[in-house]
């Protein structure tokens, strides 16, 4: 059972990075193809909240929460069913944790500039 929420968490973290991929490409691209969903407050809001809770993880030095749990969910060493093994080596690179603080916060600034370049929406 707990193997099972363990690939639910990783298949809502797979989820998160898409989103927050996607988001840093299609918000100026949708923007010079005028596409005036991209500039939606909401939609853009959310973006920005993920992303500055990722930035934030890696400036205090803290891996993100969805990996914590996975890997106490799933025990994190046991031999996994080979697509979660698959996810996971796209998703965690052996590299040190200051090149992904670096680039989170690099990220992130981008995203703060995107809400200059291509400003959401005004309230309603």
């Amino acid at each position: 059972m707990t193997s099972l929420l363990g690939q639910a968490v990783l298949a809502a973290h797979l989820a998160v990075i898409a989103f927050n991929v996607a988001g840093l490409v299609v918000i100026p691209l949708g923007a010079a193809l005028g596409w005036r969903w991209v500039r939606a407050r909401g939609w853009r809001l959310l973006h920005l909240a993920s992303l500055a809770v990722v930035a934030l993880q890696a400036a205090l030095g803290r891996a993100c929460f969805l990996t914590l749990w996975q890997d106490g969910l799933t025990g994190g060493g046991r031999a996994d069913p080979l697509i979660m093994r698959w996810v996971n080596g796209v998703i965690y690179w052996p590299l040190p944790s200051w090149v992904f603080a670096a680039a989170y916060l690099l990220v992130f600034a981008y995203v703060l500039a995107l809400w200059r370049w291509v400003r959401p929406s005004a309230r309603r």
